[in-house]
């Protein structure tokens, strides 16, 4: 018969795996619901996957390639359909080719290497990986890039590879400051090889990602001075993921003129969700970027911007 020890260590493993999943559930969406929330939609986003010779990138798409690209990217853990909110918007299906892209470790997306990595933390190697997307561009404009989370310092790297083939950098409730990296009870169990087993994939890369994420993230401050797109920084005073303070970081280091800032008091980490209004707002009508250097807060709940 088993020991003691032995069951005791079994429960233990099985509650916090449990524990772990629930966690993050939130963030990572399956076939099975995106099936459920497509079935009686009349608009549905053209999946399709990227491939060469090291690499396989998955995305989702929806409006015409001939509108102005709007490229949207996840964080960890995530997936691109995180953003149906934006790629089922009316409004802006008809304002912009809307690209939702799963970064590499990430659903169907895969990239080879030379060395065997299980899992792809850098965010150099993440963004150059996305610059094949900028090719989907058949619109005369520049591309709009939105990053949200731990996909905000990927959005920038990006931005960073191809400047002037960006119209402007949305990073929103942005994970950057190497110093404001946030680990919980559960970052240590989330590491361990055989807990690991019974995880979705999706959170032991982002596992993965959050242990080298500081040193990534120290590699990318020359990026921050050199900046010179348009560039606005949404960040939520309630986030218990991106610390608050990485508005503070953006604001010391973005030396262009023409980056901007957004705090919302009384936002978590989903603003994408919680101030869709808000986010369509700036897109439509690019209310906020101006060749200027602004600071915005927010205080009330609904975040609404004015006309």
């Amino acid at each position: 018969m088993p020991s003691f020890k032995f069951l005791r260590f079994v429960i233990l493993v099985f509650f916090l795996s449990a524990s772990l999943s629930s966690c993050f559930s939130r963030y990572i969406i399956s076939a099975k619901q995106v099936r459920k929330h497509y079935a009686a939609k009349k608009i549905k986003p053209e999946e399709r996957i990227i491939k060469n010779d090291t690499l396989a990138l998955c995305i989702a798409s929806v409006g015409s390639d001939t509108l102005p690209m709007l490229l949207l990217i996840h964080g960890a853990p995530g997936s691109l359909w995180g953003y149906m909110n934006l790629m089922d918007d009316e409004d802006l299906q008809k304002r912009f080719h809307i690209v939702s892209v799963d970064r590499v470790g990430y659903g169907k997306s895969r990239l080879k290497m030379k060395k065997k990595r299980r899992y792809v933390t850098s965010i150099a190697t993440q963004a150059n990986a996305l610059l094949p997307v900028f090719d989907l561009n058949k619109s005369k404009e520049k591309v709009t890039v939105l990053g949200r989370s731990y996909g905000a310092p990927i959005a920038a790297k990006l931005v960073s590879l191809e400047p002037e083939k960006v119209k402007e950098l949305i990073m929103v409730s942005p994970v950057i400051d190497p110093e404001k990296e946030k680990f919980y009870w559960f970052s240590k169990w989330g590491r361990n090889s055989f807990i690991q087993l019974f995880l979705p994939g999706e959170f032991n890369t982002a596992t993965a990602e959050k242990y080298s994420h500081s040193d990534e993230l120290k590699k990318l401050l020359p990026v921050w001075h050199s900046l010179d797109v348009p560039t606005t920084v949404i960040q939520g005073g309630n986030d218990w993921i991106a610390d608050p303070a990485n508005i503070d970081f953006a604001k010391k280091h973005i030396k262009s003129k023409r980056a901007q800032y957004i705090f919302l008091h009384k936002a978590g980490h989903m603003i994408t969700y919680t101030h869709l209004s808000m986010i369509k707002e700036m897109l439509l009508k690019n209310q906020l970027f101006e060749d200027k250097i602004s600071s915005i807060d927010v205080s009330s709940a609904s975040g609404q911007m004015g006309n």
